[in-house]
């Protein structure tokens, strides 16, 4: 076994832990133990001293002071008390006159200290009358030795003193057979408590262990794996939990897989090709009907750039390499010499705290669609030139009707009104499909300027007011702090808005409100929104809703007078002033358009 490993495991941390909280909690007790003991053995054997002496102080007050023939007899009867009333194993006493004379000894070693002065401080400050007198001292055979001196008082008189000096070796060696009782008892605690130190490590580990096997063998893939589960508490409670994560992982597993099966099936029959590239522009997935669309096989272009791959101008790389959603058409050769329109829209995929960590591209086949609007373009140029003739002299005969030459009273007004609104709304067609093909061919000249906004919106808003009073609707106008001015040519830009208030008045309910809002974006911008609270658009005709002549409900759409240019002739304008228009719908709630116009002249761009 590898010793440094073993120290580095739960069941070593376990038992070193539970071991030293034993050693610890011993030592605490008994340093407490021996510090109290000390202090009673010391205190008992003070006192027990501390009483002698006071008690042989007392006898020994009859015996000084004598003069004359009982003086010998008193001293006597000192030697007497010292040597046998009052003998302390280990211990000398001495009695004293007052002038601290040595008068008798117990110990005989001492005999030739009779007659001579004890100088000690206890014995002075005894002398002194002073009854609580002690000290420790080591004498010259290093013994340590606890000193106690009394004064001896007779008719109110200090006539000497007593003076006590016992040894404490049998103290201190009573003081070191209770030490190594307790280290004897402490290491015998020690080792049981590495013993069952051990054992309840192995209790806590053992499942541990069995539990990292089983998450070991599950992170392999064996998902049958399950934990016994032994009982109700932290340990029963993971392997619960580890049961648990083992059956949802596998139900997690099995559905990724049907989703990833559904997802192949999908992406194979889908009409619309689909690739899919990392973060470093490489190709990691592509369908079957991006392959067909751009004449490759799947298996060639696994790791190519998608850049490369779809053969993308510079400025669409650049577009591409900023991670934005955005569209672009290629042109793609067939071998029998026919050019195929490919719609490619580049969706970034985004993860939290990665930034950009792929793209999708989805490939539609836009070239029917071309056609068809290059040939609607050219049909509208056709026909505008055709039908602004006729339609001006029928204007003509109206008038003439009108003033009056029809001679029934009856069904000539009536005629004549219908012969007239039929007019006016095929000139308006007319007009529309003039404009739009100016646009697209781009011969409509926009004069621009520096136009206030809040001017425009006001002047707008007046334009309409009468209609809006006869429908009570409340229009409303928000203004950002710091929107001022905008560079476009005033006449298109009322125009865009004449058209999208008239949507909205159109689908707004009696008694509601169209506000109007304009505020500053990035790029020097500012959006323009339109935005009513009407019957909305529903969802599957929002991507078609700018189409020339698309209504979402044709036959309500001409009677209430509409052409269905006039959000095409919109998108147009606000194309050429360099800006973007979006509309945004919910069936039932209500329709926003947006428009973005610029805030200033752009370069390059005339007036």
């Amino acid at each position: 076994m590898n010793l440094p490993s073993f120290f580095r495991t739960i069941q070593a941390k376990l038992i070193i832990i539970y071991v030293l909280l034993i050693l610890i909690a011993m030592q605490l007790i008994g340093v407490y133990f021996v510090s109290a003991m000390k202090t009673s053995l010391t205190s008992n054997f003070t006192k027990e001293l501390q009483e002698r002496a006071a008690l042989l102080s007392v006898l020994a007050a009859q015996n000084l002071g004598v003069t004359g023939e009982s003086a010998d007899a008193s001293l006597d009867n000192l030697s007497v008390l010292v040597n046998n009333l009052f003998n302390i194993n280990g211990a000398e006493i001495q009695v004293l006159d007052a002038s601290g004379r040595v008068l008798t000894t117990s110990k005989p070693s001492h005999a030739d200290y009779v007659g001579t002065k004890n100088t000690q401080t206890v014995v002075s400050r005894a002398l002194q009358g002073i009854r609580d007198n002690e000290e420790y001292m080591i004498d010259e055979d290093n013994v340590r030795k606890k000193v106690v001196a009394k004064p001896v008082v007779r008719d109110g008189k200090t006539v000497g003193a007593i003076y006590i000096a016992a040894s404490m070796t049998e103290l201190y060696n009573t003081m070191e057979r209770i030490n190594s009782i307790f280290i004897s008892g402490l290491l015998l605690a020690l080792a049981l408590t590495a013993v069952l130190g051990v054992i309840l490590a192995h209790t806590i580990t053992s499942p541990i262990k069995e539990l990292t096997r089983r998450a070991t063998a599950v992170a392999e893939g064996q998902f049958h794996q399950k934990m016994p589960v032994l009982g109700n508490d932290e340990i029963g409670q993971l392997s619960k939990a580890f049961n648990y994560m083992t059956s949802r992982l596998q139900d997690a597993l099995a559905q990724n897989e049907e989703e990833k099966e559904k997802l192949a099936s999908i992406l194979t029959n889908m009409s619309d090709g689909v690739i899919a590239a990392d973060e470093k522009r490489q190709v990691i997935l592509m369908n079957r009907r991006a392959s067909e669309m751009l004449r490759v096989q799947e298996q060639a272009v696994s790791g190519m750039d998608i850049m490369t791959l779809l053969h993308l101008p510079l400025e669409e790389r650049a577009v591409l390499e900023r991670g934005t959603m955005h569209s672009a058409i290629l042109e793609i050769d067939s071998p029998e010499g026919d050019t195929f329109l490919i719609r490619v829209t580049f969706t970034p995929i985004h993860r939290r705290e990665f930034g950009v960590s792929g793209t999708i591209a989805v490939l539609q086949d836009v070239t029917e669609q071309e056609k068809l609007e290059a040939s609607r373009r050219e049909f509208v140029a056709n026909v505008s030139h055709e039908l602004r003739t006729p339609l001006t002299t029928i204007k003509s005969y109206t008038e003439a009707l009108e003033d009056g030459a029809l001679e029934d009273p009856e069904l000539g007004p009536r005629f004549a009104s219908v012969i007239q609104n039929q007019t006016e709304r095929m000139i308006r067609l007319v007009t529309d499909l003039l404009h739009l093909s100016r646009l697209d061919s781009k011969e409509a000249l926009l004069r621009k300027q520096s136009t206030g906004v809040l001017e425009m919106l006001e002047e707008v808003v007046d334009r309409f007011s009468f209609q809006m009073q006869e429908k009570e609707i409340r229009p409303e106008i928000f203004i950002e702090e710091g929107v001022d001015t905008a560079w476009m040519d005033r006449d298109q830009i009322d125009q865009v808005l004449d058209n999208l208030i008239s949507n909205a008045m159109k689908y707004t309910p009696e008694g509601e409100k169209i506000t109007f809002e304009a505020r500053r974006v990035d790029d020097g911008m500012i959006a323009i929104s339109v935005k009513d609270n009407g019957i909305g658009i529903p969802k599957r005709d929002l991507e078609r809703i700018f189409e020339r002549f698309y209504r979402v409900d044709k036959a309500r759409a001409r009677n209430m007078g509409g052409t269905g240019l006039g959000l095409s002739i919109a998108r147009e304008i606000v194309k050429a002033h360099g800006g973007t228009i979006i509309l945004d719908s919910e069936l039932g709630e209500g329709t926003t358009v947006t428009f973005t116009l610029p805030t200033q002249e752009q370069g390059g761009e005339g007036q």
